[in-house]
């Protein structure tokens, strides 16, 4: 059996039992067997089987993701709709439901329409991983560790500040940059980084610095040095495009908020006295 399977178990069977005792009414299923179809929970599909994530979850998985009108939210794995839904009526956002059983795309489009929100909360019948989705803001899903993994590189070349939503499973040591807990039930966020490791100079209120970055997804670590001698580097982090880290010198600390510009850091280093600062990537 599927290392994964075996691993997921325990939240599947949990799920099942809730499921069968009850199971919420997103907006739009109600009556969804009028079309003659209708889904069961832990019916197979391609890759995982289906487990509808609560509607309760699926509202604070949008919130914590900060969706806004102008976003567009992609769902891998839609299921019967109720995110990609629930994304365009209650958010306003357009959203896209990526799913592989084309009587749930059927399923999901009908409920749309029953919602009003047809023309913003649309659904294809793809394989997630033959299929572009580049484009999104946000990203959410409820699919299993090993197909996390095999999203991470997908998810890690997206635009920075991209946010990626996980119902119950992570994305192993990308840790995530908030977990939320609802009823019982676990959602993961990740902001993409901006990929900033390599050798900049800083220019900060008439003094340099040469800083050399490491990344590991959103931590950075790095070393630096001045003209008036060593330099700490310390608390590095990447939030999307915004960079941050603390040089210490002589025991005086300054903490620079900047903003990543193609090969250039623009922003604010705070001390004893705010200066703007530039930094150029040298490699």
């Amino acid at each position: 059996m599927n290392q994964d399977i075996v691993n997921a178990r325990s939240l599947i069977d949990r799920a099942l039992l809730c499921a069968a005792l009850f199971v919420p009414v997103a907006p739009g299923v109600a009556g969804a067997a009028d079309s003659g179809y209708t889904p069961a929970v832990g019916q197979e599909g391609k890759d995982v089987i289906w487990v509808p994530t609560p509607q309760a979850l699926v509202e604070r998985m949008l919130t914590v993701a900060n969706i806004r009108p102008g976003d567009f939210v992609v769902d891998l794995g839609s299921g019967d709709g109720r995110t990609v839904i629930t994304a365009a009526k209650k958010f306003g956002a357009r959203a896209l439901g990526l799913e592989y059983n084309p009587d749930m795309v059927e399923l999901s489009r009908r409920n749309a329409e029953k919602e009003g929100v047809a023309d913003r909360a649309q659904f294809q019948r793809a394989d997630i991983f033959a299929t572009d989705f580049s484009n999104a803001t946000v990203v959410t899903m409820y699919l299993l560790p090993s197909l996390n993994l095999r999203l991470r590189p997908i998810l890690l070349n997206m635009k920075p500040g991209t946010r990626v939503v996980s119902h119950a499973f992570t994305m192993d040591d990308w840790n995530p940059d908030q977990t939320e807990n609802v009823e019982g039930r676990t959602a993961y966020l990740w902001i993409v980084p901006a990929k900033v490791e390599g050798a900049w100079r800083v220019d900060a209120g008439g003094k340099t610095y040469d800083v050399d970055l490491k990344q590991r997804y959103q931590v950075l670590t790095g070393q630096a040095k001045a003209a008036g001698g060593p330099v700490q580097f310390r608390d590095g982090t990447v939030r999307g495009d915004e960079v941050t880290f603390t040089l210490v010198e002589g025991g005086v600390a300054r903490t620079f908020i900047g903003k990543v510009v193609g090969d250039r850091l623009e922003g604010t280093a705070r001390g004893s006295n705010d200066a703007r600062f530039t930094a150029t990537r040298n490699r």
